[in-house]
């Protein structure tokens, strides 16, 4: 299969992708949450207080894109930034109430959006779905480990 053609693997992968982040953007507007943001939410959601330097590794994106994101979402009254208490050289990040709230909604959103996407799926077909995608992502991340 020609992977250009509109049918391939990859091509519809990618308009899945395309209407899931204009979903989800659609649902979080009124957040202030914008696209490549929800991953940074969750990650602080399960671990408040971070340092840069760790979300960056945990996202895979490089430091200073990071420091971009969490600027504009200082700005947006979502995130916080401190120094370390036991190294002023070190900066954590924290969630604000507002950023509470708006991970609150991305999480919902995300359900509904999962629900959406796998509606009238088996269980056993979502589970083999979830295990393809994971063997995907191994596939790829081999590659990558290779580069690095």
């Amino acid at each position: 299969m020609d992977i250009y053609q509109s049918d391939s693997v990859m091509q519809i992968l990618s308009r899945v992708f395309k209407l899931h982040r204009r979903h989800l953007h659609e649902l979080l507007q009124n957040y202030e949450v914008y696209p490549g943001q929800p991953p940074l939410l969750i990650r602080l959601s399960e671990r408040d207080g971070q340092s840069q330097h760790e979300l960056a590794a945990q996202m895979r994106v490089k430091p200073a894109t990071l420091t971009v994101m969490i600027t504009r979402m200082e700005k947006t009254g979502l995130l916080r930034r401190g120094a370390d208490s036991k190294d002023q050289r070190v900066s954590r990040v924290y969630l604000t109430d507002k950023g509470h709230q708006a991970t609150t909604a991305v999480k919902q959103a995300l359900r509904e959006i999962e629900e959406t996407c796998l509606k009238g799926f088996l269980t056993e077909e979502k589970l083999l779905f979830r295990r393809l995608l994971l063997q995907m992502y191994e596939n790829l991340k081999d590659i990558e480990e290779q580069i690095d």
